[in-house]
């Protein structure tokens, strides 16, 4: 399928099927097809589960466009090649191939930290219905291309976009007490680092404000570990949207510890944008 498409990986288990339906989903909001992939090691393999896969989507949307695609190798690999022609790639958060647990967090690390594209990672217990908000981790200017993505999604999906600025709030060492409180050299420039981080949300999302005047924004910038003030946030969230730096040295499977967290413990589905993505309009 060359045409603009939502890449799926199945692999015939209930994780993968929950995965087929939230790909599909997606693919009828953009208006593109849906290319179901099976990585197997045989291609003589791949009949039955792809078969099975895009019967379920002919007869729960018949008017979506879809192929079945065999594609020998391992799924890492497959979908990583996949993910340089699709508008989104989409996994579940195990299976693929019989790995589970946590020997496939690293599978989706990898994915994460490589993909050329958009990767969704169908989590938590969420109906793929669209009325739940969608949550943004801004770390800072530098994830541009994922708060673009929020908003277009936002957007997409008619709701209500919440963005979440986490930061650490740094240790100011000793030092002689000011006269006048909270005036010493450490609190003031704290203060400044405050105002600083406070400021991030505002001008990042100015432009796309603009942009997308439509979606209702909601900021918060909160002084706690990142990974956790997101992740409390992903019980109410219909997705959460990170950004993330694509890596280019294939044994570098770590996309960073926000997303690593995200990925094993969120309570939605998690969008990982790699920086430099295109913007998908």
């Amino acid at each position: 399928m060359t045409s603009p498409h939502v890449t799926v990986g199945v692999d015939g288990s209930l994780t993968a099927v929950r995965a087929l339906d939230w790909a599909a989903q997606e693919a009828l909001h953009r208006g593109v097809g849906l290319r179901v992939v099976h990585a197997v090691a045989d291609l003589d393999e791949a009949g039955p589960v792809l078969a099975s896969a895009v019967a379920r989507i002919d007869a729960h949307h018949p008017e979506l466009p879809v192929t079945g695609e065999p594609v020998e190798g391992g799924a890492v690999e497959v979908l990583l090649r996949e993910s340089e022609d699709a508008v989104l790639t989409v996994v579940g958060s195990r299976g693929l191939g019989g790995i589970t647990g946590a020997v496939f967090g690293s599978v989706s690390r990898r994915l994460a930290g490589h993909t050329h594209g958009p990767l969704l990672v169908v989590r938590g217990d969420h109906r793929c219905d669209g009325d739940r908000e969608v949550l943004l981790g801004l770390g800072g200017d530098a994830d541009t291309d994922a708060a673009a993505y929020a908003f277009q999604e936002a957007e997409r999906r008619g709701v209500r976009l919440r963005v979440v600025h986490s930061w650490s709030h740094r240790h100011v060492g000793p030092e002689l007490p000011s006269v006048i409180p909270a005036t010493s050299p450490g609190q003031r420039a704290l203060a400044r680092r405050d105002a600083d981080e406070e400021a991030v949300p505002r001008f990042s999302m100015a432009e796309l404000r603009e942009r997308h005047p439509g979606v209702g924004v909601e900021s918060h910038t909160v002084r706690a570990a990142p990974g956790h003030a997101l992740l409390e946030a992903t019980r109410e969230a219909g997705v959460v949207v990170i950004g993330v730096h694509r890596h280019t040295d294939r044994h570098l499977t770590r996309p960073g510890s926000v997303a690593h967290t995200l990925l094993h413990r969120s309570h939605c589905p998690v969008v990982v944008v790699p920086a430099g993505t295109p913007a998908i309009g």
